[in-house]
């Protein structure tokens, strides 16, 4: 299908999570990008496998988290066995009690949430163009000019805004040069997504051996799993490689016979951990996969990806739709590369860990680790630090350029994500929670605190004469049922507090008392709202 516009505002090369992601965020602010993939279509394969907690909150804002609550499995616990034997288990049920809507490790696979978001793309009448790839890339002042191709015709678009998101072999990022440093793990890799008649049930089963390492992922389908391995060095670099093959080694890491059913799909890989040295050269960006990968460690990958999309998307579309200041789009690259340097590092040592044939290592996984999960996990403290850092909810921005911090008692500090907290709504008489009042595109303002009917006309006023449509109001006055909120962000009896929430659910402004001319400070000059 030939790209039928000679221009657009952004162009999406590659309609993998983080691309169809970034294309449905665009969407919800009123931009309709052009997105293309040299694939044929979406992925058969079930790919990356967890979803995350702050994945499901991007979900639940759009409106299509019960399809994936009903289409997806919550893993229950993670089993650690040493030469084929057990020696911890930790629950996973409800771990992050409290942080989120979500408490738990969601099990959706990657084909589902291209699924997924390519039905919200169709109802939003914004179709992917299949078999186009990007041949040229030139920036220009004020445009991008590229070079597609397609199994019809060679064609030259024009584009305000390009993203990336073609993956690990990115080709937006080899045209922009843009290095892409790291590694390459030294050993192959297996993946298959099995039926298989052993009972692992719901719990994710990691087997660590002298021989190797294997890792089981329960599936949403009844006894499907994915499993994940290293090849033994005598089947390195094989090629057309089939599981019958590494079936002999898998059991001898587990301690038991896999009794294999079906074989949905198997592939050998290598692992790398890389990261590309920006995120943005002048008019074209770099989300996901072009720009960062790592290990699987933590089913980190496709959420860090969406989460990319998420963080951009807001920022993109205000400069478009002309009501953000184009010097918010540098923000991206300096909130994201911090977070994506921070996991690569962390995934990359947990995995040397697992990988790791030292003597003494060794020695701390088969004696010393097992204990020393069981304290951990038995501390509730550090039972929610685990989650908030699994999860994602813990990432923080509290080092952008567009916080604003004004208040000397919260413990929430601007760049926190807003903390998940239920609301009584007295009016309505039900119950709700400040993500739900996030869930219009849009700045979001939350008073907290005592104010008087002309106080509430007068900031409705000034929104609805300078903020209608980007700037969403909730008022929240003191109540017993909804103590908890207030002592969340500190607030003690007769005081006040102004909220400001980014479109990403990120906090980006907090102050001790309920001032227009200091909210529009903020929105104006450290924000960039551009003026009517």
């Amino acid at each position: 299908m030939t790209v039928t516009q000679h221009h657009t505002s952004v162009l999406i090369v590659g309609a993998g999570p983080s691309g169809l992601m970034m294309a449905a965020q665009l969407l919800r602010y009123g931009v309709q990008p052009v997105i293309i993939d040299s694939k044929q279509g979406p992925t058969t394969h079930s790919k990356a496998l967890a979803v995350q907690a702050r994945s499901l909150e991007i979900y639940r804002q759009m409106g299509v988290i019960d399809t994936i609550i009903k289409g997806g499995k919550q893993a229950s616990g993670v089993v650690f066995n040493q030469e084929g034997k057990e020696v911890a288990s930790l629950s996973l049920s409800n771990v992050g009690e409290g942080q989120t809507a979500f408490p738990f490790v969601h099990l959706y696979q990657q084909s589902k949430n291209e699924r997924l978001l390519l039905d919200f793309l169709t109802l939003n009448c914004c179709p992917v163009y299949w078999n186009t790839s990007l041949v040229t890339i030139e920036q220009q002042p004020g445009k991008v000019i590229v070079q597609l191709q397609s199994a019809e015709e060679t064609q030259h678009i024009t584009c305000d805004w390009l993203i990336g998101a073609d993956g690990a072999h990115s080709l937006v990022r080899k045209k922009l040069q843009i290095p892409f440093n790291g590694d390459t793990y030294q050993h192959q890799f297996y993946l298959a997504d099995v039926k298989i008649s052993n009972a692992f049930g719901d719990k994710v089963n990691l087997f660590l051996s002298k021989k190797g390492f294997a890792a089981f992922f329960p599936m949403p389908e009844e006894q499907c799993y994915r499993v994940v391995g290293q090849l033994p060095a005598e089947l390195d670099q094989r090629e057309d490689l089939q599981i019958e093959e590494a079936l002999p080694f898998l059991n001898a890491i587990t301690g038991q016979t896999i009794g294999m059913e079906r074989t949905n799909w198997f592939t050998t890989y290598q692992l790398h951990h890389r990261m590309a040295d920006n995120f943005r050269q002048n008019r074209c960006f770099l989300i996901g996969d072009a720009a960062h990968i790592h290990s699987p460690v933590g089913g980190q990958g496709m959420n860090t990806g969406l989460q990319d999309a998420y963080n951009l998307a807001w920022k993109l579309a205000g400069v478009v739709n002309n009501q953000l200041q184009e010097k918010i789009l540098d923000t991206y690259a300096a909130e994201r590369m911090p977070v994506a340097k921070d996991l690569l590092n962390t995934t990359d040592r947990v995995f040397k860990l697992i990988l790791s044939r030292n003597w003494f290592v060794g020695l701390f996984k088969k004696w010393a680790l097992p204990a020393i999960l069981k304290n951990v996990w038995g501390k509730p403290a550090l039972r929610a630090a685990f989650f908030k850092r699994i999860s994602q909810t813990g990432i923080n921005y509290r080092e952008s350029q567009i916080n604003l911090h004004l208040s000397h008692d919260s413990p929430v500090k601007a760049g926190d994500r807003l903390p998940y907290l239920k609301v009584f709504d007295e009016k309505k008489q039900q119950e709700t929670d400040l993500h739900e009042w996030c869930s219009k595109p849009g700045f979001t303002m939350i008073t907290l605190g005592k104010l008087q009917e002309l106080d509430l006309f007068t900031l409705a006023k000034w929104i609805t004469q300078n903020y209608t449509g980007t700037l969403n109001f909730f008022y929240l006055p003191p109540s017993a049922r909804n103590q908890q909120v207030f002592d969340a962000f500190g607030i003690k009896e007769k005081q006040k507090k102004a909220i400001i929430v980014r479109p990403d659910m990120h906090i980006g402004f907090i102050n001790d008392v309920v001032d227009i001319d200091m909210m529009d400070n903020y929105l104006q000059n450290v924000v960039g709202f551009v003026k009517a």
